[in-house]
């Protein structure tokens, strides 16, 4: 399949990460999923921790999530016009996620980090941009610098067909480091139009705000009049039902999402305060428009997983639980981040902090180990640089092979 695929499709594969380069052999084509599993098309089972990259955190073809997707397949899968649900999926949204007053949907998380930035820029009349090095928020023009992702996986520093003009928006600076924070406002306070991040970083692995981190982006961005925008593409109904945001406390200006907000769905969405998305077209001058945004068959599988969430409040107790006993107690040689659901396992005993010491991984033991786990019929993401994700569900029984499977490696 891959020697077919590579005839069609740059590399066989639709997203770079999934060639396995980084990690050596060949990559396993999917036939199917289930629950916490997922199946090849040489038959092969695994215990899937990617879960679709984050979003499938009521594991492969929830019953609810089915349902609700064959209720929209009864009414037509795209309109190009209004529907209900389309409203009722915002309601759903800020009614867990306060500081998202209106709320626009697109297709995608690249979608609306791009939309983000725009309407940031717009708002403030600024053409400044601060990101971090490693934070990964779509292939989006300006913030392809010092991205991390597949291209910390491919070791691909700064991408060919993005004109330096739309670099030179874009100030890349170290995650955690407040120093470098104070200096590029000090520098460019008046131009900046935003400070954009993972407020967990998932994109070089799994990687936590040290503290006093954010309350500071918080204090700068305010003193100097940029916004702040939250990447919670990840983290959003990952970390708990109101994002990382909930979680630390913090109310940032515009926040984006992803595929969780669509049960694994292609969408995402952007939004924050109503005196900046009053800038969006038609009632305001910054243009951004999408076919199919709030298209029924995403928008009802949205809906399906948040009010699951909604009536479940003690998801997110089981998620923890679980994810702490796998990562507790891990052999020596090992910092292990973790945040609710979200972990990495790196190869250093090097505390992970940022993109420079996530780069101090031994990424050649950690292609070793993550064909050992392949073996053992475990799915762990191929590439030192991404982080995994548990689902609710994830057995005890799953977490206990999980746990022998690491262990046999060392």
């Amino acid at each position: 399949m891959l020697a077919r695929g590579q005839e069609l499709i740059p590399g066989g594969v639709n997203s770079p990460v999934r060639a396995f380069r980084s990690v050596g052999g060949t990559p396993r084509f999917m036939a199917r999923a289930n629950a916490s599993r997922l199946w090849d098309v040489d038959g092969n089972e695994y215990i899937d921790y990617i879960g679709s990259w984050g979003p499938m955190l009521l594991g492969h073809r929830h019953p609810e999530i089915l349902a609700a997707i064959e209720d929209a397949l009864t009414i037509g899968t795209s309109f190009g016009a209004p529907t209900e649900r389309e409203i009722e999926l915002a309601e759903e949204i800020r009614d867990a996620v306060p500081s998202m007053e209106m709320i626009r949907l697109v297709n995608s998380g690249t979608e609306a980090t791009m939309s983000a930035l725009r309407v940031a820029r717009g708002f403030t009349g600024r053409d400044l941009t601060i990101k971090f090095e490693g934070c990964y928020h779509g292939h989006v023009d300006s913030l392809l610098v010092k991205a991390g992702s597949g291209m910390a996986t491919l070791g691909i520093v700064d991408t060919a067909g993005v004109p330096k003009a739309f670099a030179d928006t874009t100030l890349a600076l170290p995650y955690n480091s407040v120093e470098a924070l104070e200096q590029a406002f000090a520098a460019h306070g008046d131009d900046i139009a935003a400070v954009i991040l993972e407020p967990v970083v998932g994109n070089m692995g799994c990687v936590l705000p040290a503290p006093g981190f954010i309350s500071a982006l918080v204090s700068l961005t305010q003193k100097h009049g940029a916004l702040l925008i939250f990447d919670e593409v990840m983290t959003g109904f990952r970390v708990a039902r109101g994002g990382a945001q909930e979680l630390f406390g913090i109310t940032p200006d515009m926040s984006t999402f992803g595929k969780i907000i669509g049960g694994g769905l292609p969408i995402g969405a952007y939004g924050g305060r109503k005196e900046i998305m009053r800038k969006v077209a038609p009632v305001g001058n910054v243009y951004q428009a999408g076919t199919l945004s709030g298209n029924p068959l995403a928008v009802s599988a949205g809906l399906a997983m948040l009010r699951h969430i909604r009536s479940h409040s003690g998801l997110y107790a089981g998620l923890e639980a679980n994810a702490a006993a796998l990562c507790a107690d891990l052999p020596g040689g090992l910092t292990v981040n973790r945040v609710g659901s979200m972990f990495t396992l790196f190869f250093t005993e090097t505390p992970v902090t940022d993109y420079e010491t996530a780069k101090t991984s031994d990424t050649a033991r950690f292609g070793k180990f993550f064909h050992h786990l392949l073996e053992r019929g475990v799915y762990f993401p191929p590439s030192q640089f991404e982080a995994a994700f548990l689902s609710t569900a994830h057995t005890p029984a799953d977490i206990a092979h999980t746990r022998k499977a690491i262990a046999d490696f060392f």
